[in-house]
């Protein structure tokens, strides 16, 4: 749930062409290189003929996911001298490159947009992800769609600040209401106590008396979520790969299997077998 600082380190050095990635990366961070190639060279960039290395320090950090291409090629840039050596000075970079040079949307970019708040740093990422970073506060937005249009922004100067776009509640979404329950008049009551003094409940009954039907109903009763405890759930399903700006704020509800044992709902662990 929260972000740790990668620098990404190039290094390009006389010898046989080749490219080498260290820093505890694993499979999909191995392969960036071969993206990365195609990136450049589809953007009309040249490919040093040298040794390159690429590090991702802190080198004991297991590192996954596509989210350190464009930095990858953005370091190949400013290593070979192909963009100004400052052009990326305070900038935090995240976003996975498609071989046609296409800025793919990332997991995980609200705990990134909120340690570079932080931090004062600026974020540049993917397009697609940038109604999700905005929801972090005040932090200075750069997004982008093609890594060629990353690179004409950083030779004439400056990269441009985008703004979140607004957003619209969606036609056909199906709005769960407390309302639309009749009778349950007990349960709907240890409901209405239960929300109004955030006590938790358990519920027990037969398959099909609606536990399923009333706990569904629940969020709809709470409170909104304050800014900090919609940052906290937000960050969750921004790294699960699942946020959706139309529930910002809005209490989550989670259903799980119903074999779900008792220790799995309560975490587990020896001070539950206690």
């Amino acid at each position: 749930m929260t972000a740790d600082l990668v620098t990404v380190e190039v290094h390009l050095a006389p010898g046989l062409p080749g490219w080498s990635v260290v820093g505890l990366p694993e499979g999909a961070v191995r392969e960036a290189k071969d993206r990365v190639r195609a990136a450049l060279v589809q953007c009309g960039y040249d490919i040093p003929a040298k040794r390159i290395t690429i590090n991702l320090a802190p080198a004991d950090l297991p590192k996954e996911g596509g989210r350190f291409d464009l930095a990858m090629a953005l370091g190949m840039l400013l290593a070979s001298g192909q963009l100004p050596r400052d052009a990326l000075h305070g900038v935090e970079v995240l976003g996975e490159l498609s071989l046609s040079g296409a800025v793919r949307p990332v997991r995980g970019v609200l705990p990134a947009a909120i340690r570079c708040h932080e931090a004062g740093h600026a974020l540049l990422l993917p397009s697609e992800n940038l109604l999700e970073a905005s929801r972090a506060g005040a932090v200075r937005l750069h997004a982008a769609d093609t890594l060629a249009a990353i690179c004409q922004a950083l030779q004439t100067g400056e990269l441009p600040i985008s703004a979140a776009p607004a957003t619209a509640a969606p036609e056909s979404e199906v709005v769960l209401d407390m309302a639309d329950i009749h009778g349950q008049s007990q349960a709907r009551r240890a409901l209405e106590v239960a929300a109004a003094g955030a006590h938790s409940l358990l519920m027990t009954g037969p398959p099909g008396s609606g536990k399923s039907m009333l706990a569904a109903r629940l969020p709809t009763i709470l409170p909104r979520l304050g800014h900090a405890e919609a940052l906290e759930v937000g960050a969750i399903a921004s790294v699960a790969g699942c946020f959706d700006a139309q529930k910002w704020g809005i209490p989550p509800f989670r259903q799980p299997h119903h074999t779900t044992s008792a220790a799995a709902l309560a975490g587990g662990g020896c001070d539950f077998a206690q």
